[in-house]
């Protein structure tokens, strides 16, 4: 099969990036696959032959023409787009008959990511009169709910839409996609090194982008609170690094590439992992209990479909979160179910199939 996949960016700084390239890594050794991405941060080099379309990147750029030529130039049998926000390049892929992979709340949450204004945890699909109390400037409003809907309605004319959760099923169908279109595919754990050695000395473990929606500040408040006598590493990068602060016993890593991950997972003795917006799964936490790390979490999104406990706190409590960390240091976790790497890619075959055959 010819696999045209379409992405914003070739990267590995997130945990998008990270299942896009596993996913690729895997189809590439069974078929014939061409990536075409917007641009490159350098952080990654692709496991198959890629091209550099421009208006992928862009929030609104016109990518049909280059889209034409680069389809007519490799002849795919199917068009899979990931992590694309450019609703003209979602658009071109739909009248395609494209399969899109939906990472995250782009596409049905104009917001922070299914998190309030109130910072709770929103149930509510998407609409004007529902999202608008998130933000103070109307136009900026307008502008954002108009994209986010275009985003939508190009979902729904594709042929299939795969997710890594059931929970993110759930929010496409409350925003209108049709749920014999939408297959949940959980993610392939890509390329950590199963005996890489302890970068340090034992820690407890944050790793993610430094955000105040994935929770690294609460991180460090269940952390505090919990009392173990273990420092707090942090790998990542983002705005949130600067108010974090010195406290005795905090270390911060930056960002760490992904080759040298298994080493840091390896030195932790739990992941703390408590995200503050709606987690569309949560790879990071599948990462490390691969690898025997066990994970204290908030249940937020699609965290319980690989996280069954000990160790799983109610969203949003700091104290319950405290005594998950205190409860599973020492505890070595063992790898769930379901996450083998043939099973899955079968699985997304299989969605290609059905999208060939609708």
């Amino acid at each position: 099969m010819r696999l045209l996949h379409l992405t914003d960016r070739l990267s590995e700084r997130g945990g998008a990036d990270w299942h896009l390239l596993g996913v690729l890594a895997q189809l590439a050794r069974r078929h014939d696959v061409l990536l075409a991405h917007g641009r490159a941060d350098g952080s990654a080099a692709a496991p198959c032959p890629a091209a550099v379309v421009p208006a992928l990147g862009a929030a609104d750029a016109v990518a049909a023409p280059e889209l034409d030529a680069l389809a007519a130039a490799f002849r795919p049998d199917l068009v899979h787009v990931h992590n694309v926000m450019n609703p003209a390049a979602l658009a071109w892929a739909a009248a395609r008959g494209a399969v899109a992979t939906v990472q995250d709340h782009r596409a049905f949450c104009p917001g922070r990511g299914k998190l309030t204004r109130a910072d709770a945890p929103c149930a509510a699909p998407m609409s004007a009169a529902v999202c608008a109390p998130c933000f103070d400037d109307e136009a900026y409003f307008r502008r954002l709910l108009a994209v986010t809907t275009a985003r939508r309605d190009a979902l729904a004319r594709m042929r299939r839409v795969v997710v890594l959760s059931a929970y993110m099923r759930r929010e496409l169908l409350a925003v209108g996609l049709d749920p014999a279109a939408v297959a949940v595919v959980p993610p392939v754990v890509p390329g950590l090194a199963p005996g890489a050695a302890p970068a340090g000395p034992p820690c407890v473990l944050f790793l993610g982008r430094l955000v105040a929606a994935k929770g690294v500040r609460d991180a460090v408040t269940a952390w505090q609170r919990a009392g173990v006598a273990l420092p707090l590493v942090i790998a990542g990068a983002g705005p949130e690094r600067a108010r974090l602060g010195a406290a005795p016993g905090l270390e911060l890593l930056g960002w760490v590439p992904h080759a040298r991950l298994a080493g840091v997972y390896r030195r932790a003795r739990a992941l703390v992992f408590p995200s503050r917006w709606q987690e569309p799964f949560g790879i990071a936490g599948l990462e490390a209990v691969t690898l025997g790390v066990p994970v204290a979490a908030w249940a937020s999104g699609g965290v319980a479909e690989w996280h069954p406990g000990p160790g799983l706190a109610a969203w949003g409590d700091h104290d319950g979160l405290a005594a998950a960390l205190r409860d599973v240091i020492g505890r070595p976790a063992a790898a769930p179910a379901g996450f083998d790497a043939n099973a899955l890619m079968r699985r997304l075959e299989a969605v290609y199939a059905a999208a060939l055959a609708a």
